[in-house]
């Protein structure tokens, strides 16, 4: 029996909250046809206008904090990995060695440090700051609710005192829950017209709280950040004064990956017979008058070891033919052709200028249209293959390093 009691009286609030929401539903009806008045009050709207916003600039705020949180872990495991080469690089027999190690640590106990203290005196106060708005939000919708309760008993209370035939029992029924309903909404009323104040105006002290603690800390850590970069950089000093009047050997490394465009052309693969050669570095003083004793200066391109290619310098074109020269009047060749290359390595174009080689591809060279845009141990050119089915310059040409080719009859 206590069982059926129980359902029954669950039954019971389901119905009575079906019944409530129609007849809420009603309510808003007839008051968007005009055929009901509305309660308003025009202060505690304002009111709702400032918690929204309040509540909008704070989410936005938590958000682009933990996104600055996030960047500050970013830049930690980066700065960490740079000390961590920095480590690698330091060969034992250099002075100092074991100050840059401290100085590495140092940085990394820094960053987490400056990490732990936005958490903990920025995020987590933010955190607290919104953590009251989901309550306040919801109070607010309910007293939406009871409003709409307050006015749809108000108005079945004056329908019935102003109805021809009055029934006494059902106006006192009628009096009693418009009594009890004003009671209900007026209560939460109260409440939130003393709170939603109180909280817009809280916002300027949290604001100015939480950028003074994030400005704080941030100006704490690069105060400690320079002292340890000042350490760092006495440390370098003191082994560049001992190196700098050495002899030692720099051994450039060839790259799979070819360099943007400069003074130097890319490396080819190693193996190849335009592999780069060892470079001695003399740091001793140069005499006046003459070159260091005993120095040996790097090679340019053309004097190193890469395959010999000849720029010979050919007439101008006019209007798309050669004026002399081997390419004159030969409409099967682009105007201004030179001479003919073949890729001896795959080159991977690295910019919308470049050609894209494959081992074998033959390329028509061609001359720069502005000779000062040339950069050395570059050369423009049009690969054949494009040459012959399109016979357009200005989509199949481009520039390619000389050395990853070799001049071909």
């Amino acid at each position: 029996m206590a069982e059926m009691g129980s359902k029954g009286v669950t039954a019971g609030k389901i119905a009575s909250n079906v019944q409530k929401k129609l007849t809420r539903a009603q309510e808003k009806v007839l008051q968007k046809l005009g055929k009901a008045d509305e309660t308003k009050d025009e202060q505690f709207e304002q009111c709702v206008q400032n918690f929204n916003k309040q509540l909008t600039e704070g989410t936005r705020l938590q958000k682009d904090l933990r996104t600055y949180l996030a960047s500050v872990k970013a830049m930690h495991e980066a700065s960490k990995k740079l000390n961590e080469c920095l480590q690698e690089v330091y060969e034992p027999d250099w002075p100092g060695r074991d100050e840059a190690n401290k100085i590495a640590e140092n940085n990394d106990l820094l960053w987490m440090d400056y990490h732990q203290k936005l958490v903990d005196q920025a995020l987590l106060t933010m955190d607290t700051y919104l953590g009251q708005f989901p309550d306040i939000k919801s109070r607010i919708a309910k007293r939406g609710r009871k409003l709409v309760d307050y006015d749809s008993a108000r108005h079945h209370y004056e329908s019935l005192q102003t109805a021809k035939k009055k029934d006494e029992a059902k106006i006192a029924k009628a009096e009693e829950e418009l009594i009890k309903a004003q009671k209900v909404f007026e209560e939460m009323n109260v409440d939130l017209q003393e709170e939603l104040p109180s909280l817009w105006n809280s916002r300027v002290g949290f604001y100015v709280n939480t950028f003074q603690s994030i400005a704080g800390l941030e100006e704490n850590f690069h105060k400690e950040m320079s002292k340890l970069n000042q350490n760092l950089n006495d440390v370098l000093i003191g082994l560049e004064k001992q190196h700098g009047s050495n002899t030692f050997t720099v051994k450039a490394q060839p790259s799979d990956n070819a360099p943007a465009k400069g003074n130097k052309s890319p490396s080819p693969p190693d193996g190849s017979p335009a592999a780069t050669p060892e470079i001695r570095v003399n740091h001793e003083p140069e005499p006046a008058g003459g070159a260091t004793p005993g120095a040996t200066l790097p090679k340019s391109p053309s004097q190193s070891s890469l395959p010999a290619v000849v720029v010979e310098t050919f007439p101008a074109t006019v209007n798309g033919t050669v004026e002399g020269g081997s390419g004159a009047g030969r409409l099967d060749l682009p105007p201004g052709f030179m001479f003919k290359v073949q890729a001896q390595h795959d080159y991977t174009a690295t910019d919308t200028d470049e050609l894209q080689l494959k081992a074998g591809d033959v390329v028509l060279v061609i001359p720069f249209q502005n000779p000062e845009e040339q950069d050395e141990g570059w050369l423009m050119g049009v690969k054949e293959s494009d040459w012959n089915q399109h016979k357009e310059l200005e989509k199949c040409r481009g520039v390619f390093p000389e050395n990853f080719t070799e001049r071909v009859p």
